[in-house]
């Protein structure tokens, strides 16, 4: 061997310890999410907090590691090929592939990187340094800028400049992950989940209906009206004018109270109301719960696209989509989805077609409507009487009980009436 071989090799061996490093501090940084490392920084630690600031922009960083890493590897893959070809002849470059690939794999690769995913938090802090100074060395990060730009005239459509994101699908499924390998609790992915549903829930998936409404004539005495909202189980009742269109205020148990303890139980409730709030059917209840907080209202009467009403909903009503049910010692029980002895289901009207979707396994058409009884009314086209069906999707919809103009229980099965 020659002086320059020599040096050549002692070049190969420090690429080699760099690449080492290197590996270590990419898959560290790469494992590493945001929300961690926020959570490291709140005990003030220096590392913690310029890895916080890193991840804001993640791709920086790892743009400069992946182009050290691929210098350092075809840097010492070429010089070792150049040594061992003056020691060995012909088969050096050969040699110095196998050599390549052995040493670079098992030690430079597999070793660090599965350290850094083995032990995350302590990886990423020891190397936050390193990491500091190579996303913020000028030269390089001027290098890695200048070929991804090349990279966005070469690639067609946007190229790299939307850079990369997290879905909420790919959220949902930590969630899943999570709860299957209990580092949350089953409870706390369904809230993680019912978070991700009520940003796309709307008003109308969450209201009283109109027929289930509990009202108050402006000109009923507010005896009268306590009586009738103490017998619903209400706090709130809506006041109507000429008919239930026409909304006037909305009266509370408590102002009603203290109006009779004053002795005004026979005046009219218009002089114990409030000014009401209202809301269109498709507003978003994330909207809506913002609106609530900031406005400081606990009830809105929801109108439908001609301005009437289509209901009301209540600041309970939309923390339940997020937590559940909330149940107190008035609250009447529901009906739930009941699995019949033949196979079938028994639902209740009012159940989202979403649940009976989720249920079933199969995805009932939901433009139109929100429940069950939604879905059969418009498919019949009329108002249905007990013992009429209609098919969706392979399975049938029977009516088993209407009350009025309402539809209160249905039937569910495959057409061929195998067991739901």
């Amino acid at each position: 061997m020659k002086g320059g071989d020599w040096v050549s090799l002692a070049v190969v061996v420090v690429l080699f310890l760099a690449s080492i490093v290197l590996a270590l501090a990419e898959m560290a940084f790469a494992r590493m999410s945001r929300v961690r490392a926020m959570a490291l920084a709140e005990d003030g630690t220096r590392a913690a907090s310029r890895l916080v600031a890193m991840l804001e922009h993640p791709e920086r960083t790892i743009n400069s590691l992946l182009l050290l890493i691929l210098i350092g590897q075809m840097t010492s893959a070429y010089l070792l090929g150049i040594v061992l070809d003056h020691v060995t002849g012909g088969f050096g470059a050969v040699l110095g592939l196998v050599v390549q690939l052995v040493l670079f794999f098992v030690v430079a690769e597999v070793i660090p990187k599965t350290y850094a995913i083995q032990h995350n938090d302590r990886a990423a802090l020891q190397c936050a340094g390193f990491l500091w100074a190579v996303t913020n060395f000028p030269p390089l990060r001027w290098t890695t800028r200048a070929l991804i730009g090349l990279a966005n005239v070469i690639l067609p459509g946007r190229g790299l400049k939307d850079g990369p994101f997290v879905t909420e699908e790919d959220l949902r499924q930590m969630a899943d992950v999570a709860a299957e390998e209990a580092a949350i609790e089953l409870e706390e992915r369904e809230l993680i989940h019912s978070i991700f549903e009520f940003g796309d829930t709307v008003v109308r998936e969450v209201m009283t209906p109109r027929p289930d409404m509990v009202l108050v004539a402006a000109a009923e005495s507010v005896g009268e009206a306590l009586r009738s909202a103490v017998a619903a189980g209400r706090s709130r009742v809506p006041v109507f004018g000429d008919g239930s269109d026409d909304i006037v205020g909305v009266v509370t148990v408590k102002d009603l109270v203290a109006r009779v303890n004053d002795g005004h139980a026979t005046d009219p409730v218009g002089t114990s109301m409030r000014e009401p709030e209202f809301v269109p059917e498709r507003k978003r209840v994330a909207e809506l719960l913002r609106e609530m907080q900031q406005r400081k209202f606990h009830l809105a009467v929801v109108l439908d696209e001609h301005g009437d009403t289509a209901g009301l909903v209540t600041m309970e009503d939309v923390i339940e989509e997020i937590v559940g049910e909330i149940a107190d010692e008035s609250d009447v029980a529901v009906p739930e989805i009941e699995r019949l002895a033949d196979g079938r289901l028994r639902v209740p009207g009012r159940t989202p077609i979403d649940e009976v979707s989720e249920l079933v396994g199969v995805a009932f058409p939901d433009d139109d409507w929100d429940t069950v009884a939604g879905l059969v009314f418009t498919l019949l086209g009329h108002m249905p009487t007990a013992g009429e069906g209609v098919t969706s999707h392979g399975h049938t919809f029977t009516v088993e009980r209407v009350e009025g103009q309402r539809i209160m229980s249905v039937l569910v099965a495959t057409e061929t009436g195998v067991e739901l």
